[in-house]
């Protein structure tokens, strides 16, 4: 069963990894995200690579006997076991996210493409990093 939950939690890596590399580019490639489109690109590959980062937390802890199922208890033991460095960012960017795919509101759309260039990328690449990091043992 332990090596199934490795197993698991490497797969959901794989694809993390796929997702953080997209949202990377598009960072580094729109110096300056001006067009609707662009702006629409980058909110959509915060999504899924979010989506992906905590759901790859998730398979992490389990491999490691910690049993967490909501999102905001992933990221709450996330930091706990330090997998996670800024617990304020990830918690900041699960309710972000959550606004974000529920309303469409120009001002929340621009306030949250500010907070991915400047602060919840950082967030998500230590995640990345450590994760990758592990994936190799």
């Amino acid at each position: 069963m332990e090596n199934l939950k490795q197993i698991r939690w490497k797969q959901r890596f794989s694809n993390f990894e796929k997702a953080y590399k997209l949202l990377k580019e598009g960072i580094e490639t729109s110096s300056d995200i001006s067009s609707k489109l662009e702006k629409e690109g980058i909110i959509q590959r915060f999504e899924y690579t979010f989506e992906l980062a905590w759901k790859t937390l998730k398979d992490y802890l389990e491999y490691g006997g910690i049993l967490v199922n909501l999102p905001r208890e992933i990221i709450k033991q996330s930091f706990a076991k330090s997998l996670i460095t800024d617990g304020d960012a990830w918690i900041d960017m699960l309710e972000k996210r959550n606004l974000i795919a529920h309303t469409y509101d120009e001002k929340n759309f621009e306030t949250v493409i500010g907070l991915i260039k400047d602060k919840y990328f950082k967030a998500i690449e230590q995640a990345y990093e450590l994760l990758l990091e592990k994936s190799r043992k």
